[in-house]
């Protein structure tokens, strides 16, 4: 819905869920004459209101898209949201969940995938210890 409003602005969306959504960056980004990066969103988390792929199917959707059909769209890598919980093994678990499908899809597309997102201000550092290479903060940067 917000696509066509922003994408004359954006570097790079984080969240991509869906093939559908993937379609609609590419024709916003074709409208604004431009390429737009992107990161394919993993659903690894224990809770129903966080969004993306499965995890449990995530490397077969991924690999049915034929991505030559969104040239305005360059994908680089994964996003994932580890579940809000006080458990530590729980979301250090998640968090490798996330790398390993990032690891399979870097290894198959060598080009594209350089990217894991995955952390935000309650996880950041277990995030980094675990192979992140962009965390998402904003809590830790605005409260106060």
């Amino acid at each position: 819905n917000k696509v066509k409003y922003i994408a004359s602005f954006i570097s790079c969306v984080h969240s991509i869920d869906s093939e559908d959504l993937l379609q609609e960056i590419n024709k916003q980004a074709e409208r604004n004459n431009r390429v737009i990066d992107g990161l394919l969103q993993v659903h690894v988390a224990q809770e129903e209101s966080k969004f993306g792929f499965p995890a449990s199917t995530f490397l077969q959707q991924i690999r049915e898209i034929d991505f030559q059909k969104y040239p305005h769209v360059r994908i680089r890598g994964v996003m994932g949201m580890a579940s809000m919980v006080t458990d530590q093994d729980q979301i250090r678990a998640e968090f490798q969940q996330i790398k390993s499908l990032f690891e399979t899809l870097k290894s198959e597309f060598p080009e594209h995938f350089y990217t894991v997102s995955m952390g935000m201000s309650g996880d950041y550092e277990l995030a980094i210890q675990e192979g992140s290479t962009m965390v998402r903060l904003g809590s830790i940067l605005f409260e106060g």
